[in-house]
């Protein structure tokens, strides 16, 4: 199985990031991938024009899955967003494994099942905030769809759960991971965890399971040691708009391992 992962689109109503987006989506046109990940912040306000667009961008023959970061706005997502995409909520045509969209007002975590693997998306989001966290109730969630089988399995979401070394954002990283270091602990089925939020392509670890981090397909953050990657917030932040957008793509082996390639695309 080969999944594509992109992450912080972060469209805007602006053509730069549309065109960065539509370049990366005609990069996938031509791969016969079996999903395609998108972990997060996939509008920049969370207006729903932007959602729209976004709709009609993220189009693939493969389920396109999808999970809120802390730009998006979760009533805006369901309806301009999750309503929108091919075949309904996180664009798996109806059919074994299709979850229905949360009805509530509270975090939106989607399951899909595709060819015997399971990806549960899961809302890291804390509204109103930058930073992370996985509610009491999208761990139970996660736990009870981890419990329906015990074939391998992906976990997304937008904020890591460990620092990447770029010190803004992991000061709004996921926090009460403990939590979910606990929960991986009694599921061995997952393959790895999926995650954007950094701005950069990175991966690592985390309670044992590997942690792939996309890229930002808007942006690039920087590390403190390159040039500019000591940037304050106030001065736009360790960020960099003049490399090409990126993203991951994930093998996932008969044995159970994950291999992760990165590509560059040119537009």
């Amino acid at each position: 199985m080969i999944i594509a992962h992109l992450s912080d689109l972060h469209l805007d109503g602006g053509p730069r990031a549309e065109e960065r987006v539509a370049a990366v989506m005609a990069y996938l046109d031509e791969l016969a991938v079996d999903a395609v990940v998108v972990t997060g912040d996939i509008a920049d306000h969370g207006a729903a024009s932007e959602y729209a667009r976004a709709a009609e961008l993220l189009k693939h023959p493969a389920p396109v899955l999808v999970c809120p970061g802390n730009h998006d706005v979760r009533a805006e997502f369901r309806t301009g967003l999750l309503d929108r995409l091919p075949g309904g909520p996180g664009g798996e045509a109806p059919g074994p494994g299709r979850h229905s969209l949360p009805a509530s007002d509270g975090p939106i975590d989607l399951a899909r099942e595709i060819d015997g693997v399971l990806f549960a998306m899961c809302d890291s989001t804390i509204p109103g905030r930058g930073s992370g966290y996985l509610a009491d109730e999208t761990l139970d969630w996660l736990d009870g769809v981890l419990s329906g089988g015990d074939g391998p399995a992906f976990v997304a979401f937008h904020h890591p759960p460990v620092e990447v070394g770029v010190p803004l954002v992991d000061g709004i990283r996921q926090s009460g991971e403990e939590r979910l270091a606990a929960l991986l602990a009694r599921h061995p089925r997952v393959a790895a965890l999926l995650a954007g939020h950094v701005h950069t392509g990175a991966s690592t670890t985390f309670a044992g399971v590997p942690l792939r981090i996309a890229p930002g397909v808007v942006s690039t953050s920087l590390l403190p040691v390159e040039p500019g990657g000591d940037r304050g917030w106030d001065e736009g932040g360790p960020l960099e708009y003049d490399r090409p957008p990126s993203l991951l793509l994930h093998v996932l082996h008969d044995d159970g391992r994950v291999t992760t390639h990165h590509r560059v695309l040119t537009y």
